[in-house]
C-alpha cells in the first residue's frame, strides 16, 4: 500500500506541474493591464515603469513563470496589487470559507443522494423510482445561480427565516460552528448540494440496481441471509464508488461555487476570484486558481487511496 502511495505521488507531481504553467499562462495571456487599478491616471512613464518592476511585469513571461514557481515553493505566492496584502492571507481565508461551505454542502448531497439513490435502486421502476429519478434529475438541471436567487427571495425577502448574505452577523468575514453562524450557511449550502445531490443519486441507482442483479445476491438470499444482511453487502459493494464521486464533487465545490459565493456573498475563494477577476489582481487570481487546482489534485490523490483501500479488487500496481 505504502508503494501504491508513492507511486500515485510521482503521477500527481507533473500534473501539479502542468496546472502551475496553464494557470500562469491563462492569467497572464489574458487582455487588459493589472496595474490600471492602482496607477493614476496621470501616472508618469516612468511611473509605470517602476511599478511593472516592482511586480516583475517588466521581464519575459518565461522569467516571471520561473521566478514564480520558485517563490510559491517557497510558500510565498506574491502581494495583491489591489489590497496589497499577503496573496496567501488572503487565499488561506477564503479557503477556509470555502472548504467549510463546500464540506457541508458535499454532506447534505451525499445524505440525500444516498437515500434517493437506495430508494430507486431497491424500487426500480416504481413510482418511488420515478419520484427519487426526477428529483435527481432535477438537481443536475436546476442553474446554481438561479436556485440561489429563488432561494434568498423565498426564504429570506418573503418569509424572513434566513439570513440571504454574509457569513456571519454585522458582515463577519469568518464563520464559526454556532447556532447564529449556522443561519447564514444554510442558504448557500443547500443550493450548492442540490447538484452533488443529483449526480450522487443516479451513481447509486445504478450501482444498487446492478449489484442487486447479480449473483452472489441471489446466492445470500439462497442461504436464508436477512434483508438486512444482503443491504449490508450491497452498501459495502457500492461504497468505493459512491466515495470517490462524493471526493470529487467536493472538489468541484470548491473551486466552482463562484456564482453561488458571489450570490450570496460569503467570502470564499469564489467571491475573492470574482473580485480579483474585476480588479484584474493577477498576483492574487493566480494564487488562488493555483491553490484550488492543488486542492483539486490533493483530493483525487486522497480519493484514489481511499477507494484502494475499502475495495481490495482495485489492482494496486
Amino acid at each position: 500500500m505504502i508503494l501504491f502511495i508513492l507511486k500515485r505521488i510521482g503521477y500527481a507531481a507533473p500534473v501539479a506541474l502542468g496546472v502551475s504553467l496553464v494557470c500562469f499562462l491563462l492569467v497572464h495571456l489574458a487582455p487588459g493591464d493589472p496595474l490600471s487599478a492602482i496607477l493614476p491616471v496621470d501616472a508618469t512613464a516612468e511611473m509605470q515603469a517602476q511599478m511593472r518592476a516592482a511586480y516583475g511585469f517588466d521581464k519575459p513571461l518565461p522569467v516571471q513563470y520561473g521566478l514564480w514557481l520558485w517563490k510559491v515553493l517557497q510558500g510565498d505566492l506574491g502581494t495583491s496589487i489591489a489590497t496589497g496584502r499577503p496573496v496567501l492571507a488572503e487565499v488561506g481565508r477564503a479557503v477556509g470559507n470555502s472548504l467549510i461551505l463546500a464540506s457541508v454542502a458535499t454532506l447534505i448531497g451525499f445524505t440525500f443522494g444516498t437515500f434517493f439513490g437506495f430508494v430507486a435502486g431497491y424500487a426500480r421502476d416504481s413510482w418511488l423510482d420515478r419520484v427519487a429519478s426526477s428529483i435527481a434529475v432535477f438537481g443536475v438541471s436546476v442553474p446554481h445561480y438561479w436556485l440561489g436567487i429563488v432561494m434568498v427571495i423565498v426564504f429570506s425577502a418573503t418569509l424572513g427565516w434566513l439570513p440571504p448574505t454574509g457569513a456571519g452577523p454585522q458582515g463577519s468575514g469568518n464563520w464559526f460552528p454556532d447556532l447564529e453562524h449556522l443561519r447564514y450557511i444554510l442558504l448557500p449550502a443547500i443550493t450548492m448540494s442540490v447538484i452533488p445531490m443529483g449526480v450522487i443519486s443516479r451513481t447509486v441507482r445504478a450501482l444498487v440496481g446492478d449489484i442487486l442483479h447479480q449473483d452472489f445476491v441471489q446466492a445470500l438470499r439462497a442461504k436464508g441471509l436477512s434483508e438486512f444482511g444482503v443491504f449490508r453487502h450491497v452498501v459495502k459493494n457500492a461504497a468505493p464508488t459512491a466515495i470517490a464521486i462524493m471526493g470529487l464533487q467536493l472538489g468541484y465545490l470548491l473551486g466552482g461555487s463562484i456564482l453561488i459565493e458571489t450570490v450570496f456573498a460569503w467570502p470564499g475563494t469564489g467571491f475573492l476570484l470574482n473580485a480579483a477577476i474585476f480588479q484584474r489582481d493577477l498576483p492574487l487570481l493566480q494564487g488562488t486558481i493555483l491553490v484550488l487546482a492543488m486542492f483539486f489534485v490533493t483530493l483525487n490523490l486522497l480519493v484514489d487511496v481511499v477507494q484502494t483501500a475499502l475495495d481490495p479488487r482495485i489492482e494496486r500496481a
